[in-house]
């Protein structure tokens, strides 16, 4: 099943709006936490003049996290288990981890 598909299917699943992001968009990560499990994602919804939806970090979280802006097209190569849920409508989160650990939410009430 290709990437779109797979997309297509966990909105579907979770009654998420698919809204797919492109290869140019960016997301935030917390670039120090990699490797670490789980992962952690929340999509926001983007202020005025704002570019940035996602944002990522694995393992515990920290006030010390800091997070860094890179364009979606890096996430690939930097975290490939988080790409089929980058579909996702704003306001959603999830959990996942490499033993198949999934858990999916979104923090408002309408997502359509």
């Amino acid at each position: 099943m290709n990437l779109i598909d797979l997309q297509k299917q966990i909105c579907e699943k979770y009654q998420s709006v698919y809204r797919a992001i492109n290869d140019s968009e960016m997301v935030a990560i917390a670039l120090q936490t990699l490797g670490q499990q789980p992962i952690y994602a929340t999509r926001i919804i983007p202020e005025q003049d704002e570019n940035i939806t996602w944002f990522i970090h694995c393992g515990e979280y920290s006030d010390a996290d800091n997070f860094q802006p890179i364009h979606a097209s890096h996430l690939d190569q930097l975290l490939p288990q988080v790409l089929p849920y980058l579909a996702l409508d704003h306001g959603f989160n999830f959990i996942i981890d490499d033993d198949g650990y999934e858990d999916i939410w979104s923090e408002l009430t309408d997502t359509g």
